[in-house]
């Protein structure tokens, strides 16, 4: 390992025993009052089960998910005679007709159906509501010394308040050990514990019990016979003192000290066994200690979040509620350096207990939801969303999480490359702008939005990043034929465009936005849309890096290296001063549109840099200041990102400010707005997980980045978090893990450790040097 401190004359090696992290500052959310809505809910998971506690005092209702439960089923809606229509769309934009091409499109060239609006589309859905109501003895029930919290040390939330003399306690969590959803209720005095436990779901579910076992199953919608994705969850209660009796439909807990209930829940996605496997789950939960439980579920958490601290110089411990925090951040931010650390492991609780290895990537909500129809389907987009999930992992030092969404991206192939064909005539594969569970792959059902073809290259974007973070040469091999088939996909449908002499995408479109014509008109199909000439550029280049690491396909990596040369460059500045978003110069019908999607080349890619590509990086400033700070949250936490790729931290820190303001609002938003609701999650609105996780990188980018052949510390810090600080377990690309403190602005040491021994260039206090980074 290198650990360095710096003098004024010169730097000196320590030893590692001198790198120490200070005292950790209290991770926790706290309230002094249940929750009011969904919004304020704890939200528990462990990758596959998501619990949501309320904290009700009379009556508790506790949101339960699945982040499988999914209605739909597999379909083909490609149409196999788009193709023959290409031809004809191509020489309408030639011709500059981009209206009636575009209304070609919307008749012939988008999926078949209704597609995402479709009941065969399907939906993530809500798994069930589990009810308990309590019996106080008495009409009318007043509770004091209430606190409700969740620590993000352990993954455990709990509450406590007291009734009459009595002090009642909850704890909850959804176990990493025996994946199973536990609550353990006490009260401090014998036989005080008297409630009913129901469970429900607005549609498709039956409940009943059967011996002290309370049951609900049901099937899902698949769009076809009805007959889709099957579910079942058992709960049984284990008492300490009292009786539990049963009901058609409920447990009935009498005059108990303590009760410990167990939820074990799965759907038959992948798994036709799936209610052995829910009694084997509870069996086994029930068989442990609930001691033993908890201190194997915190071992087990910790090994992820236990990775990465940081300390901005804020509180050790804030007495403010959580929801107080958040008014106090927004108003005065300079003095409230605690939350930023909170935001930031907060994002990275969320993505340890929304992912699971062998599963399902985190959706638009994660695995939270509390609705039979999701907002959006809670599926996957791909012009920004669902890749934004996963900015964080490498960075936080959550590598592994990024896997789900690898093999998410290598069960679409298949699919794709039938959509390649029947669209395109063209080689490799493609995803356009959404996907679900069932791979679908085909246009949208609206030439507007539908047939942007990013998704795909987007895609493969953050599947590099593993390999990017992690060197693994064997990883790297398995996801080869993914990139090279998304390279040849986009290199086989280029055409010259004849004004510039470039080879463009055509048919194309910058993510959802649209632009004027000359006759005043509005279109959003166009040719060689920027966003589609930097994935390119980016893609062509991993793969070209892929081929010689791997020794393979010399002469398809002579081809891409010819088609770099072809296509147009990675920003062409217009005569404003800008980026332009399309290849012609149009007026956006929108300018504070709240995609920015020809800003790709900065972030996540890198080949717009300050030092690289001056010219560029401010074209890239000028763009950013048109369309504004604000946006739904994820567009915020967008824009966050790349001022910190272009080292402006106190605007980056601005941002962060703008999304942080405290929210109520649940409503379909597309434009300003965002904001975080009480329980910290963010708000486009409605809830969308992508503005947390995007924040969480964007956090990271301002204390280290490594994309520009680089360690950067400190890039884009922020003058208020400037005093004093340190950072421990960040990654670096290169398969590099980095600790450092700072004072006043400047690095005073730093630790850089990797499995693999070798040199590595950082740059500190503005100095580029070569260091070796010695075994972890």
């Amino acid at each position: 390992m290198i650990i360095k401190k710096f003098t004024p004359i010169t730097a000196i090696l320590l030893l590692a025993s001198t790198f120490s992290f200070g005292q950790k500052q209290a991770l926790r959310l706290h309230y002094n009052k249940p929750a009011a809505t969904w919004e304020e809910t704890l939200p528990l998971g462990n990758g596959r089960l998501g619990m949501m506690p309320d904290g009700g005092v009379t009556d508790e209702k506790i949101v339960l998910n699945d982040i499988t439960l999914w209605s739909g089923s597999p379909q083909d809606a490609n149409n196999y005679d788009a193709y023959k229509k290409l031809p004809q769309i191509r020489e309408l934009l030639l011709a500059g007709k981009n209206v009636e091409a575009q209304a070609l499109i919307d008749k012939d060239f988008v999926c078949k159906g209704p597609g995402s609006g479709g009941a065969q589309w399907g939906c993530y859905q809500v798994l069930g509501d589990l009810d308990l109501k309590f019996d106080y003895k008495q009409p009318d029930v007043k509770f004091t010394n209430y606190q409700r919290a969740l620590s993000l040390d352990n993954a455990v939330a709990n509450c406590s308040y007291q009734v009459n003399g009595v002090t009642y306690k909850r704890e909850y969590f959804t176990s990493f050990g025996d994946d199973v959803d536990m609550i353990r209720l006490t009260a401090d005095k014998p036989g005080q514990l008297n409630f009913s436990i129901n469970i429900s779901r607005p549609e498709r579910s039956a409940t009943s019990t059967t011996g002290n076992t309370l049951q609900m199953q049901g099937r899902l919608d698949n769009g076809t016979d009805g007959n889709g994705m099957q579910y079942l969850a058992n709960v049984k209660a284990q008492l300490t003192g009292g009786a539990l009796t049963t009901t058609a439909n409920s447990l009935v807990v009498k005059n108990a000290t303590e009760v410990v209930i167990y939820i074990s829940a799965a759907t038959d996605f992948r798994k036709p066994d799936f209610k052995q496997q829910v009694q084997s789950d509870l069996d086994a939960a029930m068989k442990k200690p609930y001691a033993l439980q908890k201190q194997q579920h915190i071992a087990n958490y910790q090994k992820l979040f236990n990775r990465v601290n940081i300390d901005l110089g804020g509180v050790k411990e804030n007495p403010e509620t959580t929801d107080q925090q958040l008014t106090s951040f927004h108003r005065d931010p300079a003095n409230h350096k605690d939350m930023p650390v909170l935001f930031f492991q907060f994002g990275r609780y969320l993505s340890i207990c929304s992912t699971r290895i062998g599963l399902l990537p985190p959706n638009l909500q994660g695995l939270w939801a509390n609705q039979v129809h999701t907002p959006w389907n809670g599926d996957y987009h791909l012009d920004v969303n669902v890749q934004m999930n996963h900015f964080p992992v490498e960075v936080a030092n959550l590598s592994e999480l990024n896997l789900p969404l690898v093999e998410l991206v290598r069960g679409l192939v298949k699919n794709g490359e039938r959509t390649a064909k029947a669209y395109y005539n063209a080689d490799g594969w493609v995803a356009h702008v959404i996907t679900n569970v069932w791979g679908f792959t085909e246009p949208g059902e609206s030439a507007s939005w539908g047939v942007t073809k990013a998704g795909s290259g987007w895609l493969c974007s953050n599947i590099w990043d593993h390999y990017a973070f992690t060197n693994d040469q064997a990883y790297l091999k398995s996801i080869y034929p993914i990139l090279k088939g998304s390279a040849q996909f986009y290199s086989s449908i280029l055409v010259k465009d004849p004004k510039t002499g470039w080879m463009v995408t055509s048919p194309s479109s910058s993510p959802e936005n649209s632009f004027y014509l000359p006759d005043g008109s509005h279109a959003s199909i166009c040719m060689g849309a920027t966003i589609d000439n930097q994935i390119m550029r980016e893609l062509f280049a991993n793969v070209i890096t892929a081929s010689e690491t791997l020794g393979v396909d010399a002469a398809f990596r002579d081809t891409l290296k010819v088609r770099l040369k072809q296509i147009p460059p990675a920003g062409v500045i217009s005569k404003d001063g800008r980026i332009q978003e399309w290849l012609e110069d149009y007026k956006e019908t929108e300018p504070q549109h709240r995609h920015i999607s020809h800003l790709y080349g900065i972030y996540p890619a890198s080949l717009i840099t300050p030092d690289g590509t001056p010219d560029l990086a401010e074209a890239a400033k000028k763009t950013l200041n048109v369309r504004g700070d604000d946006g739904p949250s994820w567009s915020i936490a967008y824009k966050l990102l790349f001022w910190a790729r272009l080292h402006d931290g106190n605007r980056a820190y601005k941002l962060f400010t703008e999304i942080m303001k405290p929210t109520l609002r649940t409503d379909i938003n597309y434009g300003s707005g965002g904001g975080i609701y009480a329980n910290l999650l963010s708000a486009g609105p409605p809830f969308q997980i992508d503005g947390n996780f995007g924040t969480t990188a964007g956090i990271a980018e301002m204390l280290i980045q490594s994309h520009a052949g680089y360690i950067d510390l400190l890039p884009a810090i922020p003058d208020s978090w400037k005093a004093t600080g340190e950072v421990k377990g960040l990654r670096a690309r290169g398969n590099f893990t980095v600790d450092f403190k700072w004072k006043d602005g400047r690095v005073t040491n730093y630790k850089v450790t990797s499995s693999t021994p070798r040199k590595v260039k950082i740059k500190v206090n503005g100095v580029i040097k070569d260091v070796v980074a010695q075994k972890a």
